[in-house]
């Protein structure tokens, strides 16, 4: 790596909460890290659903949505910030067979790895008309991290990392992600519980 300040960079890759983390939002979440640099870092948690469906969420910005596929999935708590804003985090528009004439999306954040984060309308413009990327996740606010506050909370073993699965993101029951990815470890959930403390 180089830079002094930054000795490990954590985009795409999954937070994985340890038993000790008992905030409200983070308790057994998994965080996907869409950004990690020396001024800090930006995340999504992927596996707390909240109770409203994409379909009603496209009602409230007054687009239909013609996509069965993803009508019935959940909106998901992105995080404590910002929580009237939506945030879709989706395969790039190169990767699901989308036409080659769309390039990108007004503000898109790309993602080492294949997936970008996109937080303007014509995402959800596009997915209403029936097209726009395959995959998506959608959420409402994010997590954020000022600069080295990320890196304390791992010195303080508040977090695991791993790597990240988009398979986890997209196809995983949501009731299933936070096992699936200490399995990504090798871990599971009893194995940790015990381990607070140590490094």
């Amino acid at each position: 790596m180089s830079g002094a300040s930054v000795s490990i960079n954590l985009t795409n890759h999954f937070l994985i909460a340890m038993p000790a983390l008992e905030d409200v939002i983070f308790s057994k979440s998994v965080v996907y890290v869409c950004e990690h640099s020396a001024r800090g870092a930006l995340g999504l948690v992927i596996n707390k659903p909240t109770d409203i469906k994409l379909a009603t969420l496209f009602g409230q910005v007054d687009l239909p949505l013609n996509r069965s596929d993803i009508s019935e999935n959940p909106v998901f708590q992105g995080g404590p910030v910002q929580l009237e804003r939506g945030f879709v985090l989706h395969e790039s528009v190169f990767a699901g067979g989308n036409r080659p004439e769309q390039t990108s999306y007004a503000s898109t954040l790309s993602i080492p790895g294949g997936l970008e984060m996109t937080t303007s309308k014509d995402v959800l413009e596009a997915l209403s008309s029936g097209a726009g990327p395959r995959r998506v996740l959608v959420s409402l606010g994010y997590s954020a991290w000022g600069e080295g506050q990320l890196e304390t909370e791992l010195a303080e073993n508040s977090w695991l990392t791993v790597g990240a699965d988009h398979t986890l993101i997209f196809d995983t029951p949501v009731e299933q992600r936070y096992d699936k990815a200490l399995a990504l470890l090798g871990l599971q959930a009893w194995m940790i519980s015990s381990q607070v403390g140590h490094a």
